[in-house]
């Protein structure tokens, strides 16, 4: 008896033949839904990916313009969030990860304010947060916004300037949201215990307040010290450690600049160490966090100035801490090992840049618009590629989805396929 061929069936046979023959296998989408990735400290999945680029860099899927901003690109089911300036506008855009085409746009009016310093750019700074069926956004003027994520829609809002006494630089507010257990969670930078807040992400209502903290351009992470959950939040003079759930300090530890700016996030690591860094006469330094009788003890391990991270980002690969080190003069790559401060790899050609740790590799865009992707190890960096992708500056850090990565200035957002 002739049996009939099933076609379907023996291509897909083939496909996945050659997709395991040629050594590798299509990579799921992995979301990223906040301010550093899904672990919020700015590592991507490890994936393979191409280094064999064109003079021009890598292959370009599509590019869209935007207006002015520092927004960081966020990813949720195929869809991009990030915010822009128009005019006295500020601008929620959403847009189809495939092809750039927009989805929806939400506009906020925020006019600048006469004594607002535009030297670093008219902002948003700040990036957004998605939970759910929303998406959440902090403007320069500190006006808090929770939109729905498929129309653009408000459900509710907050003036912090108004309603808490949030006090934003003359640069505006920076700072990027945290969710943690159905709380939105942020640095208001008031007074009357309006430092610190959490608010209630279904309807905004305030869960807890705590402490006079002033305005901070760097944003919030949530840590584990031995059990505990713990909120740690990077002020203008120190660091500080929080219960998340009620807002109680835990401990607080002195972390002083030139002009109480603390911008870069700090990174959390093996070994219960945390990593604070920053520019303006200070220096970078590393506490170790422990559990005693119920308290957090903390042990700072060392203190160096020869790492300044002003406001890009860092990461930790293995023992070492990596991260793009200048002020005002040469910035310099820089690797130094998380436990005792030594500075073990140094590496010139690039501006101030962000980097994003993938494996033991990281991609590199500078404050130029020049893209590299680098191996890291203790010792020193390699460069594998590198090539000019943007055309202003560059202060947002890449956001890397599977093999594709989405970058932004301040006049587009750009789409680069990095699949080998």
């Amino acid at each position: 008896m002739q049996r009939n061929f099933n076609f379907t069936k023996f291509f897909r046979i083939a496909l996945i033949s050659a997709i395991f023959i040629n050594g590798y296998a299509p990579i799921a989408q992995t979301q990223w839904h906040q301010w550093g990735g899904p672990n919020r400290n700015f590592t991507a999945e490890s994936v393979q990916l191409n280094t064999d680029w064109p003079e021009d860099g890598p292959k370009r899927l599509w590019n869209h313009e935007l207006g002015d901003g520092n927004s960081a690109i966020v990813f949720d089911d195929d869809v991009l969030y990030t915010m822009y300036r128009r005019n006295d506008d500020e601008i929620i855009i959403a847009l189809n990860a495939q092809n750039g085409e927009i989805l929806w746009e939400h506009t906020h009016h925020a006019p600048l304010w006469p004594k607002f310093n535009s030297g670093y750019g008219p902002g948003p700074h700040g990036t957004p947060l998605v939970v759910d069926d929303y998406v959440y956004t902090v403007g320069v003027r500190a006006d808090l916004l929770c939109l729905n994520k498929k129309t653009g829609e408000a459900i509710w809002s907050h003036d912090l300037r108004k309603e808490f006494g949030a006090k934003p630089t003359d640069r505006g507010y920076s700072s990027s949201a945290i969710a943690y257990k159905g709380m939105l969670i942020l640095p208001v930078g008031g007074k009357r215990g309006h430092g610190v807040m959490a608010f209630d992400l279904r309807d905004g209502h305030v869960i807890w307040k705590s402490q006079n903290f002033g305005s901070t351009f760097s944003s919030p992470i949530i840590i584990n010290v031995d059990g505990q959950d713990q909120l740690v939040i990077f002020e203008g003079k120190l660091v500080a450690g929080f219960d998340p759930e009620t807002g109680k300090l835990l401990w607080k530890h002195p972390h002083r600049t030139k002009y109480d700016i603390n911008a870069s996030t700090p990174v959390w690591g093996e070994g219960n160490l945390l990593f604070i860094s920053s520019a303006y006469d200070a220096g970078s330094r590393v506490l170790h966090l422990a559990q005693n009788n119920g308290k957090t003890s903390v042990k700072e391990m060392w203190f160096s100035r020869k790492m300044k991270i002003q406001h890009g980002t860092a990461v930790r690969i293995g023992d070492t801490i990596y991260g793009s080190s200048g002020d005002s003069g040469p910035a310099f790559l820089m690797g130094a090992n998380a436990e005792t401060g030594e500075m073990t790899a140094k590496q010139r050609g690039f501006a101030k840049a962000n980097v994003l740790a993938v494996g033991n590799k990281l991609i590199v865009l500078d404050e130029d618009g020049e893209l590299a992707i680098v191996t890291a190890t203790p010792d020193g960096f390699d460069i594998h590629a590198k090539a000019q992708v943007l055309t202003t500056r560059a202060w947002t850090v890449p956001t890397l989805v599977g093999t594709t990565l989405y970058l932004r200035d301040r006049k587009e957002i750009v789409a680069l396929d990095l699949s080998p």
